[in-house]
Order: structure tokens, then C-alpha cells, then sequence
């Protein structure tokens, strides 16, 4: 079944879901994070087709989140590494995990836990205004047109999250 491309949307997150929102996308993604570059690696932990594998990287090299390396040249072969773009999106992937550890975690616990390298402790990313440093909270952040809003489709139909 082929999804409907969201490509025409004059929306951010629709623009998101455009580029990283097929299904295994976000596991690759999150496996590039953790250090795997190779094809037959990402193949194999996540036990995904390798035909679809191959259609997910080439989506993600066409819209720039990973580049191709080569590694071997007889015959050539490739590492997948992510660009800016692509380490951009630690911060929504961080967000889904904290959300699956909240939500849909077993009852061992959360499978992975992200520990600060400075101080040494378990913690959680939390969204912060990049003027004053406050933890953002959707009661308290205000949604308004920007400069690129054609009309109101995407803007709440109340200025308050």
C-alpha cells in the first residue's frame, strides 16, 4: 500500500514525516545513532529486508540525513553516516524513546538509559527555551504564524498547546 505524500503540506511536521516517517526509518536512524554504519549491520540487528533497507537509505541519502563512504573499493562498499541534517534529529528520537520508557516500557525497565557524560547521572533531554534556559512546557508556549504560514491550516485553532 503506497502512503500519501505529504511533500505539497506547508507544515513542519508534515515536512518531517516527508523525509524520516516510513516504517524502520526511525530504527535505522536510531541504530546510525548508536554507531552502525554498514549496510549488512543495519540488516542484521534489525532483521529488516534488505530490499527495504536499501529503499529507506536511499530515501534518507536523497534528503541528505546519512552519506555514503565509501570503505572498500574491490568491491565497493559503504559506510552510512549521518550528516548535520541527520544528528539533527537526536532530539526527536530521544523524545519517542523517553516517551516508549514512559509508556510502553517493560517491566524490567527501560531498555537503554542516556547518562551524561559531564556529570556522570542518568538523564532525561527536557525541551528548553533557547533564551532564558526554562524547561518549555505546552502550557506554557504560545503558537504563532511564522514567516512562512500561507494561511491558518497549520496553526491551533487556540493560541495555547
Amino acid at each position: 500500500m503506497r502512503r500519501v505524500s505529504f511533500e505539497d503540506v506547508n507544515c513542519s511536521i508534515a515536512q518531517y514525516l516527508e523525509v524520516v516517517g516510513e516504517w524502520w526509518t526511525p530504527l535505522i536512524l536510531r541504530d546510525a545513532f548508536f554507531g552502525v554504519s554498514r549496510f549488512d549491520d543495519f540488516q542484521q540487528r534489525l532483521g529488516i529486508a534488505r530490499n527495504v533497507l536499501a529503499q529507506r537509505l536511499d530515501h534518507l541519502l536523497a534528503h541528505g540525513v546519512l552519506d555514503r563512504v565509501p570503505y572498500q573499493e574491490h568491491p565497493v562498499r559503504y559506510d552510512y553516516r549521518l550528516t548535520d541534517k541527520g544528528r539533527d534529529l537526536w532530539q526527536v528520537l530521544t523524545a519517542m524513546r523517553q516517551w516508549g520508557d514512559r509508556w510502553a516500557t517493560p517491566p524490567a525497565g527501560p531498555p537503554v538509559e542516556l547518562v551524561h557524560e559531564t556529570c556522570g547521572h542518568v538523564a532525561e533531554a527536557v525541551p528548553a527555551c533557547s533564551q532564558c534556559g526554562a524547561t518549555l512546557r505546552p502550557g506554557e508556549v504560545r503558537i504563532v504564524a511564522g514567516p512562512g504560514a500561507a494561511d491558518g491550516r497549520t496553526l491551533p485553532p487556540t493560541e495555547r498547546l
